[in-house]
């Protein structure tokens, strides 16, 4: 029997298609670094064997997935194909999108409530054809200044009822959320101003070995948000696990996304990590991250963590029970 999924962490930048990347970049104009379709996959694909860190992992979306997705007929089609397929290919009946707008409008060139309603199309037309629940979520990035991440925010807050269900706060952690108080009292103030909107917030953090659990601490502590994205260091610290636990705040994983970034040393830590957040009663949920980017979809996740008793049967319907308990969608 197929289970209804529903991915609360996927990324528009690392979800669609080649062949719909490779149509984009033509009917565009792009000038791509190779005229031949598979050179092009390779380059876009993130593989363990290519890549070495998160760090490259990011490079191949901002130098080109999200690059050839920066204009309104561009993010139209590509929100619309990825509600589409992971439908059709995984049974996912409520996803969360989420990307980040000014990413897309070609440094200030485009407008970018163009953009967003382009997005808003494509998102309903998805719907509507294939009876999918669908919300999308705003990136802010931690490379912005405060000022361009209060215009992101802004404009989630404009479109809140229009589909837009809550930001993020992604990027690279070079030394986890820094505790200097002017860029923390920003973030806090961003956080604050969305959640007395009726945003849901969600922020990247405790992806990778080098910033451990202080950065998941730091998150709940200072921007008290109601998901983290990935957060798999706070398995190493129990009072992390306790202020997780404690804030009734739910990660999102990324098992697959995790594997080919690095961020885990392989299956084993990966089961180690896990089984210590259930033993430890911290809510959790599956998730794709960057289908097309990883090769992977979610019923590819489920199988994943069900094959290498990373999870039981149980634990994966326990996780897919919180995900749509704690899904942003209304």
């Amino acid at each position: 029997m197929f289970r209804e999924l529903i991915d609360l962490h996927i990324h528009v930048g690392g979800a669609v298609a080649p062949h719909v990347l490779w149509s984009l970049a033509h009917s565009q104009g792009f000038k791509l670094p190779t005229k031949n379709y598979f050179e092009f996959v390779e380059m876009i694909t993130a593989r363990p064997d290519n890549v070495s860190s998160l760090d490259d992992y990011l490079r191949i979306m901002h130098t080109w997935t999200e690059k050839i997705q920066s204009s309104p007929m561009a993010i139209e089609r590509s929100v619309y194909e990825v509600i589409g397929k992971e439908f059709r290919g995984s049974r996912v009946t409520q996803i969360e999108l989420r990307f980040n707008p000014m990413k897309r409008n070609q440094d200030s060139t485009l407008d970018l409530d163009h953009i967003i309603h382009a997005a808003l199309r494509g998102m309903d037309r998805a719907m509507l054809e294939y009876g999918v629940r669908a919300g999308l979520i705003f990136c802010l990035a931690r490379e912005f200044d405060h000022r361009l991440n209060s215009i992101i925010l802004e404009k989630a807050i404009r479109y809140r009822h229009r589909g837009v269900v809550g930001i993020d706060l992604a990027g690279t952690e070079t030394r986890a959320l820094e505790l200097d108080a002017d860029q923390v009292a920003a973030y806090q103030d961003l956080f604050q101003r969305a959640r007395d909107a009726g945003l849901k917030t969600t922020v990247h953090t405790g992806e990778t070995s080098g910033t451990g659990a202080e950065g998941v601490i730091a998150v709940v502590d200072w921007l008290r948000p109601h998901r983290i994205g990935h957060g798999i260091r706070a398995a190493y610290d129990e009072s992390a696990m306790r202020l997780l636990r404690e804030q009734d705040v739910v990660l999102e994983l990324c098992p697959t996304s995790n594997l080919h970034t690095h961020a885990v040393s392989g299956v084993d830590e990966l089961k180690h990590i896990v089984q210590t957040f259930l033993d430890r009663g911290v809510k959790l949920t599956l998730n794709t991250d960057g289908p097309y980017l990883l090769e992977t979809d979610m019923r590819s996740e489920v199988s994943l963590v069900e094959k290498y008793g990373i999870m039981s049967p149980d634990q994966v319907d326990r996780a897919l029970a919180w995900a749509r308990e704690y899904s942003f969608i209304p």
